[in-house]
């Protein structure tokens, strides 16, 4: 029954069981070590444990596959055959999704062909690099971080003391939308402003609630623009 176990993969080179085993456990640690990385840093709509788990188990798969290849040319195109056979249904939507189960493929590749310092530097450098991209928010655009709707009951012409009052307060004034009736005075404006001191939304409330030409003031934060 040993000489079964020990013997059992026949190949051109006798099973390396100290090397099987490393390489195996250090996938396992990799994806594993990604997985909580994706865990802290996901932003999305949608968030799958099935997912995670599915990237702690993807290094080790792959690790296994380079261990069965093993250099041989005949196995590798039946394994291509295989994979040819099973179709994988479930879509990734998010592209940095993608670029985590890429990296885990390269470094189950990297544990199955027993480069474990490239497999361990890869993932502190991997890991390394997505943890810099979400905590400094690299990509995201703010150019706007108010919503401010208002009545103006006063004439349009004097529109120009209201938009004075809003730039003392903002480093950028947008006009969004202005919607009058016909034959009425006055508008309902819609302006987009990024604060010079978002800590001060209040005094530029009470500013807009004290003034006579202003009334039924409402504001919404307004989130970085990213891709839905």
């Amino acid at each position: 029954m040993s000489d079964w176990f020990f013997l059992g993969d026949v190949a051109p080179l006798p099973t390396n069981f100290q090397a099987l085993l490393m390489g195996l456990f250090l996938a396992f640690l990799c994806g594993q070590m990604l997985a909580m990385v994706y865990m802290v840093t996901h932003s999305g709509l949608s968030y799958s444990r099935t997912y995670v788990s599915s990237l702690v188990l993807i290094p080790v798969t792959v690790a296994m596959v380079m261990m069965v290849l093993d250099n041989n040319l005949v196995t590798a195109f039946s394994l291509m055959a295989v994979f040819a056979i099973v179709r994988f249904r479930n879509i990734v939507r998010d592209t940095l999704d993608t670029v985590y189960i890429l990296s885990l493929i390269v470094l189950g590749m990297a544990c199955g062909t027993q480069k474990y310092t490239t497999a361990l530097i890869g993932t502190l450098t991997a890991s390394t690099v997505l943890v810099y991209l979400y905590y400094t928010s690299f990509g995201s655009r703010q150019r706007y971080d108010l919503i401010l709707n208002l009545r103006w009951t006063d004439s349009l012409k004097n529109l120009i003391a209201l938009e004075k009052l809003l730039e003392r307060h903002a480093l950028k004034v947008h006009m969004a939308s202005q919607r009058s009736g016909y034959g009425e005075e006055g508008a309902d404006l819609s302006f987009r402003l990024l604060m010079r001191d978002p800590a001060r939304v209040q005094d530029l409330l009470d500013e807009l609630n004290n003034h006579i030409a202003v009334s039924k003031v409402t504001t919404m934060k307004a989130d970085e623009e990213s891709e839905v």
